[in-house]
């Protein structure tokens, strides 16, 4: 079963589309990813990451909603950091 987590970006790096990438924060650990998929992504968003890429951008409410649920499933220790 594969699995993407949300995650809020912190930066994002680079000029063109298909080489962007960034920062993201996963309560508290800070993960480099890729966002071709995501290009309009901003710092502060939430974006469902797999494997490295960011697939799509979500709402802060469905991220902390799925992160909530991980946690519950004992797959994650922190709840994310920054604005509640």
């Amino acid at each position: 079963m594969c699995l993407a987590v949300p995650g809020r970006v912190m930066e994002v790096e680079g000029a063109e589309p298909a080489f962007l990438r960034g920062k993201v924060d996963f309560g508290g650990v800070l993960k480099e990813v890729a966002f071709p998929f995501t290009p309009q992504v901003k710092p502060g968003e939430y974006v469902l990451v797999h494997a490295g890429f960011a697939l799509q951008v979500v709402d802060e409410a469905e991220a902390r909603k799925t992160l909530d649920d991980l946690k519950q499933l004992g797959m994650l220790d922190d709840e994310p950091e920054g604005p509640a």
